[in-house]
Order: structure tokens, then C-alpha cells, then sequence
């Protein structure tokens, strides 16, 4: 991959970053759905899922990282529908 490919989506994922009240940098799941190529939530969902496997398997608190947050979300028909909002905060890369 070029350098300025690299940096252009590093800096698109950086510009995805939020922070609570506390400083805590995250990012919403559905928010870099699209950024990281997935078209369908389920088939990120299911990244999470193995991620959060990878997580717990390396010995790091599931909790820090991730945090299963639900957003209420307006309808075609006017009604509401509660949804999942995954918050994800940075995964330690350890590197051998």
C-alpha cells in the first residue's frame, strides 16, 4: 500500500475519533462501519465479535476496549427502533 494512501486513511479514521466528558477517545462501531469497508452491519458485527475474543484471549479487559452502547434511531414510518451503537476504544497491538 503507497504511504499517502496510508496516511489519507489513517487520518480519516482519526478524524472518526470522539471523546466522553473524561477524555476517553472512542470511536461508534456503526461510524467506521463504512470507513473499514463493510457494507452490511452483521458482517462487522461479527468482527467485533472475533475481536473482542482476540481481546479477552490476550489477556486485556473486554470492558476497556469495548462498551455495548444501544441508540434509539427514527423510522421510515415515524416510529423508533432501538439499535446497537458499539463504542471501541484502542486495542493494544503488541508486536513480537
Amino acid at each position: 500500500m503507497k504511504t499517502g494512501l496510508v496516511h489519507a486513511l489513517t487520518n480519516t479514521f482519526e478524524g472518526h475519533a470522539q471523546q466522553t466528558d473524561g477524555g476517553v477517545e472512542y470511536w461508534l462501531a456503526r461510524d467506521l462501519q463504512h470507513l473499514l469497508g463493510y457494507a452490511e452491519w452483521r458482517n462487522f458485527g461479527t468482527a467485533i465479535s472475533k475481536a473482542k475474543v482476540a481481546c479477552e484471549v490476550s489477556g486485556h479487559a473486554v470492558s476497556d476496549h469495548f462498551v455495548d452502547v444501544n441508540k434509539m434511531v427514527d423510522l421510515g414510518s415515524g416510529s423508533k427502533r432501538k439499535v446497537d451503537y458499539p463504542m471501541l476504544r484502542h486495542y493494544p497491538a503488541t508486536l513480537y
